[in-house]
């Protein structure tokens, strides 16, 4: 039997292979919050006081390396349950393109938004959240169904601006309580990482060479 081309390409909308990778994604996105949740009662339960020893104090050379581990702290059980939904959905979008995209694009949004943060952050406040990823991974949906020229994409580009696009005025500066500065650089990095691991388009009048994706277990 031939296939035909495209048919197992985990990018091609409507093949088996797509709905598989979608499916692996949400699994694998539904996993990342429970750890959050166990991050969050660790550090309040043993007091351990992570929000000031690893988030990002702008502008401190002692704060910088929150740039990193400021992701995956929250100010509170209410703040990390605002990002949860967020995150699973946006970033299982993400995921299902690809693993490798996802890993180098998550590390790009990561950066931006948290040197964004501490270049021109206040010195005296402490920024934790995954708020800034989250504006990231809606940068590379609403831009990768431009650079990328898809059909699917533009639909997710659809649905995600119908879903989120009102969060899109956390990038000004309305409360001092929220870091604007977070999801703007946040949702610049995620415009860079869709322009940067964009998936070039096959010849379609030479043999069909599926991008290499990294596989779940």
């Amino acid at each position: 039997m031939t296939l035909l081309p495209g048919s197992g390409d985990p990018n091609r909308f409507g093949t088996e292979a797509f709905y598989a990778a979608l499916g692996r994604a949400f699994v694998a996105m539904c996993a990342v919050v429970p750890f959050l949740f166990l991050v969050e009662a660790v550090d309040q339960g043993l007091a351990f006081g992570l929000d000031a020893a690893a988030g990002i104090i702008p502008k401190r050379i002692e704060g910088i390396d929150g740039v990193f581990f400021s992701p995956f702290l929250h100010h509170g059980f209410d703040h990390l349950y605002s990002n949860s939904i967020p995150l699973i959905l946006l970033g299982t979008f993400v995921l299902a393109a690809g693993a490798r995209r996802f890993l180098w694009s998550t590390l790009v949004i990561v950066l931006v938004s948290g040197l964004g943060v501490w270049f021109t952050g206040s010195s005296n406040s402490i920024v934790v959240g995954a708020s800034g990823v989250i504006f990231g991974y809606l940068g590379i949906l609403l831009t990768r169904g431009i650079v990328e020229r898809s059909w699917w994409n533009f639909a997710v580009f659809l649905l995600v601006g119908l879903l989120y696009g009102w969060q899109l005025v956390g990038i000004l500066p309305t409360d001092e309580r929220i870091s604007w500065q977070g999801h703007l650089f946040g949702l610049l990095g995620g415009i860079v990482a869709a322009v940067l691991f964009r998936r070039r388009r096959p010849d379609l009048d030479g043999p069909y060479r599926p991008e290499s994706t990294l596989r779940f277990p």
